[in-house]
């Protein structure tokens, strides 16, 4: 057998994938052990996870391949700096240090952290876009786009894959970047750059497109085929210690956001303006790469391919028949997308994907860590835990009616996902049918921002009776209207503004219809994950709708939770009625004052 170990790191989001004979058998990011979100370091335990799940330590590994290439990264900062001199030389001061006594070494630092001899193999940062793309999805052959921030110098970049070989075509590069774009508005908004980009979008519909031309007319020069020049006079990102500069303030009528201060109707309009341009953007970039390939399926990664808004328009609109998502679509993603380009590209093995009958090779996204009954039953003794332990059928019943009561229930199951969505296994469920579910959600068990809008997870064969869609969506990247025949009328509707839209009811379930009639869908199929597809079925008995909110298990500022003791800490220091860790099923009306969940200071860190 052979074993490839791809891995990413450095930046931000730093993970590991182990791909055995082509097929991805394990991959985790190393923020979900260490607790701390978006971890860059080294993923020594997501490494050490990947292999003790494949039963081999590292003298079995045969290739080792790294995401980026740091040289290139670092050519393109120096160019940088010279270019900008002498206005970036803070932001050279700041950043040369780790450059000298740590990224420029990475092939060294790879070898030492993995005990590897052999040689390390490098790809181009949006290589591994592609490469994660394209290799796993359902095609034979396909076009594919990347959109990031920037990786090495490209910023997005256009290709085609056919059978083994993935070819790059044409890039944009640094400075001028849709993402970067985005996170200079995620900033100015008063959000964190790299992890707030969801809240932007989620801010979007409260907002008015008033600022779109004006983005268009000062700050972007977008062409026809997607092709896009910043003006660089109103950013800071090339070369300063911030995303945007004070011309750019003058342009919106003031400075930016501050950071937990109260939310405008300025950054709502900002939000929906700079939305509304990425997907213009988004849907120029889908028509050239089917222009320049003629091919008739397309395939998304980089970390604008987490805008599902911007891919439900792409599938709605663009000239493509098909179209599939990496679900670990940031640098995450980029671990698998190395080590399987060196399988097909390094090595030249082939691709068959006959035995997928239609479906790709993620296999759900659940590449990560499980735990036995015993080692659950284990930590939860440790912690002073009540609990009953019930066979599986007795657990779906008891949950799906404890979520038909109003409860909220943490869902704990199975392998954790990989990549930026919980989609049924570290998941924190609730009643889609209640116009109250979102805001306590929201404020009292994930203790963040009231407007964030929440996803249903529905059974894959009942997604077109809730929402204007046929296709499937098991990574929840695509966003689609609700449906006609579960919307609602409310006549106070008409007059709400700003996050007053929050409080009008526009279907049947409010809980994850957001204010502009969408909703972010996760459809779930019983080949996929039987347990969860169970529990829902079982809900839709119940309550006539075999829909559930479905969000990340974890509190504001925390990564998603991986072990059974994450579970049960984040269980006791939020509001969530039931916890269901495997066969166990805890209520929190019964727990003791003398469990242990930690200190509660350290679960809710601010941004």
């Amino acid at each position: 057998m052979t074993y490839i170990l791809g891995i990413s790191a450095f930046y931000h989001d730093s993970a590991a994938c182990l791909v055995r004979d082509g097929e991805i058998i394990a991959a985790a990011q190393e923020e979900r052990f260490t607790r701390k979100k978006h971890d860059e370091a080294f993923p020594e335990n997501a490494v050490q996870f990947c292999l003790d799940h494949a039963g081999i330590d590292r003298k079995q590994l045969d290739h080792v391949a790294f995401y980026d290439k740091p040289l290139l990264t670092f050519e393109r900062l120096l160019e940088t700096y010279i270019d900008y001199a002498p206005s970036g030389f803070r932001s050279f001061l700041k950043a040369m240090p780790v450059w000298m006594t740590e990224k420029l070494w990475t092939r060294e630092t790879l070898a030492r952290e993995t005990g590897f001899e052999g040689k390390i193999l490098f790809t181009e940062h949006h290589e591994s876009h592609a490469a994660s793309a394209f290799y796993p999805s359902p095609f034979e052959s396909a076009a594919i786009l990347t959109i990031d921030g920037v990786g090495e110098w490209a910023t997005s970049s256009v290709g085609v894959g056919r059978d083994n070989k993935v070819e790059l075509l044409s890039e944009l590069r640094f400075p001028h970047s849709l993402g970067l774009l985005y996170s200079a508005f995620t900033y100015f908004t008063g959000f964190k750059v790299n992890s707030g980009e969801y809240k932007l979008m989620g801010l979007a519909p409260y907002g008015e497109p008033i600022y779109t031309q004006k983005i268009l007319d000062n700050l972007i020069d977008l062409r026809d085929d997607g092709s896009l020049r910043l003006d660089m006079q109103y950013f800071n990102f090339a070369a300063g210690l911030t995303m945007t500069n004070d011309a750019f303030a003058g342009l919106f009528g003031g400075p930016a956001r501050k950071s937990e201060s109260e939310i405008t109707q300025r950054e709502m309009d900002l939000a929906r303006s700079v939305q509304e341009v990425t997907e213009i953007a988004m849907l120029r970039m889908a028509n050239y790469a089917q222009r320049e390939t003629g091919e008739k399926n397309l395939c998304l990664a980089g970390g604008v391919a987490l805008n599902c808004v911007g891919n439900g328009r792409i599938l709605r609109e663009a000239p493509f028949e098909n179209l599939w998502i990496q679900p670990a679509a940031g640098d995450a993603g980029g671990a698998v997308g190395a080590a399987l380009s060196v399988w097909h590209q390094y090595l030249g093995n082939e691709r068959s994907i006959e035995h997928r009958t239609g479906k790709d090779a993620m296999s759900g996204s659940y590449f990560g860590p499980e735990f036995s009954t015993a080692e659950i039953r284990s930590a939860l003794d440790l912690a002073g835990a009540v609990y009953h332990e019930l066979d599986i059928s007795e657990i779906v019943k008891r949950t799906a009616g404890q979520l038909s009561e109003g409860k909220v229930v943490g869902w704990f199951q199975g392998r954790m996902e990989f990549g930026p969505r919980a989609l049924g296994n570290r998941s924190i469920l609730g009643d889609p049918r209640s116009r109250e579910m979102q805001r306590q959600m929201n404020l009292k068990i994930k203790y963040r921002e009231s407007f964030r809008p929440f996803a249903p997870a529905v059974l894959r064969e009942r997604v077109a009776d809730f929402f204007e869609m046929t296709e499937a969506s098991p990574y929840m990247l695509l966003v689609a209207p609700v449906s006609e025949k579960v919307r609602v009328e409310d006549e106070t509707g008409d007059n709400a503004a700003g996050l007053d839209k929050l409080q009008v009811p526009r279907s049947t379930i409010p809980a994850v219809t957001h204010v502009d009639l969408s909703a972010r869908v996760q459809t779930v199929d019983c080949d996929d994950n039987k347990r969860f597809y169970d529990l829902i079925e079982k809900f839709g008995e119940i309550t006539g709708t075999p829909v559930l909110i479905n969000t990340s298990f974890n509190v504001r500022g925390e990564p998603i939770v991986c072990t059974p003791e994450d579970a049960f800490r984040c269980f006791m220091r939020t509001e969530m009625d039931v916890l269901v860790v495997g066969d166990i099923l805890l209520l929190k009306s019964e727990q003791t004052a003398e469990a242990d969940s930690g200190d509660i200071n350290e679960i809710f860190p601010m941004d």
